[in-house]
């Protein structure tokens, strides 16, 4: 197993691998930021050119996650067998789009021999939590959102942990938006089955998405930050990036460097990530 997170500017989008098959999280592509969506398009080819991709999951409906050319672009590219969101009552600027993109592609699917499959999912809806039936490679184990908690878009957020059934598998935590409130309540009702072996940093760094009994919860050895150079919030904040610090081994951020992505797999026991171009993903992620 092993995720390519992207740079894509300001948001979020990342691929996993497990097998030969992978999974797609968010769809940030911005028009601006220093990249394009060709650049990213072209990374994200070659990342999944072996690999039969099996969902897609839209943490948010937020821009900065499900930004409406990307979705567009990732079911037209890819025809996933599915695309999974958060059951939502929240007004964004993106839903409405969003949600009339995946309508238009369940509709050109529907009488395929590969219909596109909805899963709307919250965590008080859920006849379980758990997926096995996505894909034969990855297991998925579902914390976030909960009608409790949906005072707002961030908190609304998809929470999920992916884990590889390949030989090199570990787990995965995505987090999305979601902000430290949303975070005491998943604390106190999962406690450590939240651990796993990387980490999505929540809302990009921000400090709002820090919650300290989560991370000793989580006990990541990695953790990986999706953010923009030079971008207006200041994400990632310096005291995230030290609490962060403070629990995992290591601590990436595509904000780094102007189109750095991040690659991660695991190297015997320990991770390892490398920084990535756009225009070069051959260096790492064949």
């Amino acid at each position: 197993m092993d995720i390519f997170t992207l740079y894509a500017g300001q948001g979020d989008l990342a691929a996993i691998r497990s097998g030969k098959e992978a999974v797609i999280i968010d769809a940030h592509m911005p028009t601006c930021e220093g990249v394009t969506a060709v650049q990213i398009e072209k990374g994200l080819d070659h990342y999944l050119e072996r690999s039969n991709v099996r969902g897609l999951v839209i943490t948010g409906l937020d821009k900065d996650h499900a930004c409406p050319a990307g979705v567009d672009s990732i079911l037209t590219r890819f025809e996933p067998d599915w695309v999974m969101y958060p059951t939502y009552y929240k007004a964004t600027e993106a839903a409405t789009e969003v949600f009339a993109i995946i309508d238009r592609h369940v509709k050109r699917r529907l009488m395929s021999s590969r219909p596109l499959l909805r899963k709307s999912v919250r965590v008080d809806r859920c006849d379980h939590r758990y997926f096995t039936d996505l894909a034969d490679e990855f297991a998925f184990e579902l914390f976030s959102p909960h009608m409790e908690d949906m005072d707002s878009s961030n908190n609304s957020s998809i929470v999920l942990k992916v884990t590889g059934l390949d030989s090199t598998g570990f787990s995965y935590l995505v987090t999305g938006d979601t902000e430290s409130g949303r975070w005491e309540t998943i604390n106190r009702i999962f406690g450590h089955d939240l651990k796993s072996d990387v980490m999505s940093a929540p809302h990009h760094g921000a400090r709002t998405g820090v919650n300290a009994e989560t991370l000793l919860l989580v006990e990541p050895n990695t953790v990986l930050i999706s953010a923009g150079v030079d971008n207006s919030y200041g994400h990632p904040y310096s005291c995230a990036v030290t609490a962060y610090q403070a629990i995992a081994e290591h601590v990436f951020s595509t904000h780094a460097e102007l189109g750095s992505c991040l690659f991660t797999r695991r190297s015997g026991t320990d991770f390892e990530t490398t920084l990535v171009r756009h225009f070069e993903p051959e260096l790492s992620v064949v």
